[in-house]
């Protein structure tokens, strides 16, 4: 998957819900599809914009592969940060909270 058809499935996906919090999520996927992209909340909704935050709450470095593999639930997000596939930067309240997100 590119990294536009990401933030197009990414913006489908949290388009539908309801945000209030000013967090703001970086993450760095790296390989082939990847590339650099960050999902904050607008207006009560959440918006993701390719590139770099300004400043942001939590980081997610990763493969673009295995990111898109956590996206279609074949690989679960604890399994990947225990095993090192996913490195989190930050308020790791903020990466529990992201899990029920990408669920």
């Amino acid at each position: 998957m590119s990294i536009q058809e990401t933030l197009a499935t990414l913006n489908e996906r949290f388009g539908s819900r309801k945000f209030d919090g000013p967090e703001v999520y970086q993450f760095c996927l790296s390989g082939d599809g990847g590339g650099d992209f960050y999902f904050k909340a607008v207006d009560g909704k959440g918006v993701v914009t390719e590139g770099m935050a300004e400043s942001a709450n939590l980081t997610i470095s990763m493969t673009a592969e295995d990111f898109n593999d956590m996206l279609a639930g074949k690989l679960n997000p604890t399994v990947a940060f225990m095993s090192g596939k996913l490195k989190v930067k930050g308020d790791m309240m903020l990466a529990m909270k992201l899990q029920s997100l990408l669920s």
